[in-house]
C-alpha cells in the first residue's frame, strides 16, 4: 500500500515539476520573483492531486490490495502531510525568530484549505477512476508457491544495489544543485531554467533506467522481492543529495546561528524527501 502511494505521489510530483519548467522556460514566470514560483508550483501540485489518487489506485489493484479506502485516505494526506508538518515545524522557527521570511498565518490557513478544499477531493476523483480502470496485466504468469531465493552475490545484495543505484541519477543533476543552492543560500538569482529543464528530463530518464536494469539483474538472480528495491535503487539519489548538503554547508556557507543550521537542514531533508519520491 506504501508503495502504491509513494509511486502515486511520484507521478504527482513529476508532473508538477515538468508543467513548472516548462512555463518557466517559456518565461511565464519570472526569475527573480520567487513568490511567483512558488505560487505556481503549489497550484500545479494542487491542481495534478488527481494523478496521485489514478496512479497509486490503479497500481494497488494490479497488486491485489483489497483495502481500497486506507489506501486512498493515504494517498491524500501522507505525503502532503510529511512535507506540511516539515515546513510548519521550520516556520514556528521563523516565527520564533520574530523573521520577515516566515509564512503568515493567513498563508497558511490558506494552504490548508487548498489541500483539504480542492487537493483532496482530487485524490478521490483520481483514486474512483483508477479503481475503475483495469489492472495492469503482467507479461509473465508467476508461480502461486515463492521458491528458496539462491545465495546473490555481493553486487547484487540488496544495499549494494540501492547505494550504487542512486549515483547516476544524482550525477545528471549535481551541476545543476551547485546553482540551486546558490539561488536558495547564496542569495543569488537562478536564471538557467532552460538548462534545469534539460537536467531534470535526464535524471528521470536516468532514473527510471537504472530501476529498471537493477531490477532486471535482480530477477536474473531468481530474487523476486523487487517492489521495493526497486524504488530505492533510484531513490537513493535523495541520500547523495543530502550528503552534497552537507559538503556545502561546511565548505559554502557561514551560518551565524543555530536556527540558521536547523532551518538548513530542515528544508534540505525536505527536499531530499521530495526527490527521493519523484526518483
Amino acid at each position: 500500500m506504501l508503495l502504491s502511494v509513494f509511486v502515486g505521489s511520484g507521478c504527482q510530483i513529476l508532473l508538477m515539476i515538468f508543467t513548472a519548467l516548462f512555463f518557466a522556460c517559456l518565461g511565464f514566470l519570472s526569475p527573480p520573483n520567487r513568490g511567483a514560483l512558488m505560487t505556481s508550483v503549489v497550484v500545479f501540485y494542487v491542481l495534478l492531486s488527481f494523478v496521485s489518487g489514478f496512479f497509486s489506485a490503479r497500481l494497488y489493484k494490479s497488486l491485489g490490495g483489497l483495502h481500497w479506502k486506507r489506501l486512498v485516505l493515504m494517498a491524500a494526506f501522507h505525503v502532503p502531510g510529511i512535507i506540511f508538518v516539515i515546513f510548519f515545524l521550520l516556520n514556528l522557527i521563523l516565527w520564533a525568530k520574530g523573521s520577515s521570511a516566515a509564512i503568515p498565518f493567513g498563508t497558511l490557513v490558506a494552504l490548508l484549505a487548498l489541500w483539504f478544499g480542492i487537493s483532496t477531493p482530487l485524490t478521490f476523483v483520481g483514486a474512483f477512476l483508477g479503481f475503475k480502470r483495469r489492472a495492469i496485466e503482467f507479461p509473465v504468469r508467476t508461480n502461486q508457491i515463492p521458491r528458496e531465493i539462491p545465495d546473490q552475490p555481493f553486487l547484487n545484495k540488496a544495499l549494494p544495489c540501492i547505494l550504487l543505484g542512486g549515483i547516476l541519477p544524482f550525477g545528471s543533476i549535481f551541476i545543476q544543485l551547485f546553482f540551486i543552492f546558490n539561488s536558495l543560500w547564496g542569495h543569488q538569482t537562478y536564471y538557467l531554467f532552460g538548462f534545469l529543464f534539460v537536467a531534470f528530463l535526464i535524471f528521470s530518464i536516468t532514473s527510471a533506467e537504472t530501476a529498471m536494469l537493477l531490477t532486471y539483474f535482480q530477477l536474473c538472480g531468481e530474487d523476486y522481492n523487487w517492489w521495493w528495491r526497486s524504488f530505492f535503487s533510484s531513490g537513493s539519489s535523495a541520500l547523495y543529495l543530502f550528503i552534497y548538503s552537507v559538503h556545502y554547508y561546511f565548505y559554502r556557507l557561514e551560518l551565524d546561528n543555530f536556527a540558521s543550521v536547523i532551518l538548513y537542514y530542515g528544508y534540505t531533508l525536505m527536499f531530499a524527501f521530495v526527490l527521493f519520491i519523484l526518483s
